[in-house]
């Protein structure tokens, strides 16, 4: 199949969790000869600034992880009907101007044929619910939602059985435990501060916690404003600044144990939706803290492949046992890592996504498409335009 997915950015995971998930499914269609066109805009503020931030270099993590992979940059008027050309199947990220996900509906209700998919991963339906449903979705075919709770509510602006449960999942091509073993010690957190959604969270399931345990606490991500770096300093946390995406499992391979903290909308209004930093961290075998989250759709095994907590003192406790038994770390990253193999990698959800093909086009997905490729692997796209 020729598959072509309108994103935010390929090249840039600077504030953009969706990188992780786009990226692992775009590598798991390559590795099975579909061809895959990425395009981005050009401009886009992730890529903007990781730039600005880091330079050029801040591109090289990405592409020595993803020598697959590559993207397009287009402009407001660039050749749709160009980037459609034998197209068999089109996914266009929530994370895109209202103007491109209309310009591409409009070529799928005049002829487009191809299957036209929406695909969202944030909380702006229940957060910001008129800026989504500006979105002009009359010529797709259907949509992705990442949650059930999140596709409810598709569901109630009329999708009904055209809306699809589509989770994100780990690449665990990359996103392994390390091969051997090393020392281990403190505990980190990789994630944004971001717009003060958890800002009491972090303090109550991760700052305190960790400062409770006497353990040494390293935290990753970008948006800090100064209020929060002097929160960490008073916990005596040590902020890293940003990491790239790819570089998560090696850091997560020199730590003891890892906290997740869901952002307010998830943990409240969208239940049941986890995130990729909780599938991102059972792959890479390192044991994980939650704060609460209801786990509606039974992923995973609370109190088996991670350790819930509900108070301070709770995360404390656990955080304390992990520093003191390697056996029970041993068992709760075993487990972990048992349930991602065996329900939620991206090779899983490609095949849900053939899947989801087959239910719209009553055809089985595999004779779609006229571009077969071959074994080789090869760039999705040729002559990349980002920044060298």
């Amino acid at each position: 199949m020729k598959i072509v997915y309108f994103t935010h950015s390929l090249a840039s995971c600077w504030n953009h969790g969706n990188a992780h998930f786009l990226r692992g499914i775009a590598s798991e269609l390559v590795h099975r000869c579909h061809r895959v066109d990425v395009y981005e805009p050009r401009g886009a503020w992730s890529l903007a600034n990781l730039l600005d931030d880091h330079g050029r270099n801040g591109l090289e993590p990405w592409r020595r992880a993803y020598p697959e992979l590559s993207s397009r940059t287009h402009d407001r008027d660039f050749d749709i009907e160009a980037a459609l050309a034998d197209a068999d199947l089109v996914l266009v990220h929530e994370w895109n101007e209202p103007g491109l996900v209309a310009r591409v509906g409009r070529h799928r209700r005049d002829g487009g044929r191809y299957r036209l998919l929406f695909h969202d991963t944030h909380h702006r339906a229940v957060s910001d619910p008129d800026a989504m449903r500006a979105h002009d979705l009359s010529g797709y075919d259907g949509v992705l939602a990442f949650g059930a709770t999140l596709a409810a509510v598709y569901r109630r602006w009329g999708w009904g059985d055209r809306v699809f449960v589509w989770h994100e999942a780990a690449d665990t091509r990359r996103f392994q435990p390390p091969r051997i073993e090393g020392q281990r010690e403190g505990v980190v957190f990789i994630g944004n501060w971001g717009d003060d959604e958890r800002s009491a969270e972090l303090e109550t399931f991760l700052l305190g916690p960790a400062q409770d345990a006497g353990l040494d606490l390293d935290i990753y991500g970008v948006r800090y404003p100064q209020a929060a770096l002097d929160t960490l300093a008073r916990y005596g946390a040590r902020y890293r600044g940003w990491m790239p995406n790819a570089s998560v499992p090696d850091v997560f391979a020199q730590h003891m144990a890892t906290v997740h903290v869901p952002r307010r909308y998830y943990a409240e209004a969208l239940p049941g939706i986890p995130t990729i930093r909780v599938f991102e961290a059972l792959a890479c075998g390192i044991p994980l803290v939650s704060a609460p989250w209801d786990d509606t759709e039974n992923l995973f095994r609370p109190g088996t492949d991670y350790l819930l907590a509900r108070s301070r003192e709770e995360a404390a406790a656990h955080l304390r046992r992990l520093a003191a038994e390697p056996e029970s770390r041993h068992a709760l990253a075993e487990a972990g890592l048992e349930t991602i193999r065996s329900r939620h990698t991206c090779a899983h959800r490609v095949d849900e996504l053939l899947a989801i093909l087959d239910r719209l086009d009553g055809a089985p997905a595999a004779r779609l498409g006229t571009d077969p490729l071959t074994d080789d692997i090869r760039p999705a796209v040729s002559g990349t335009e980002i920044p060298a």
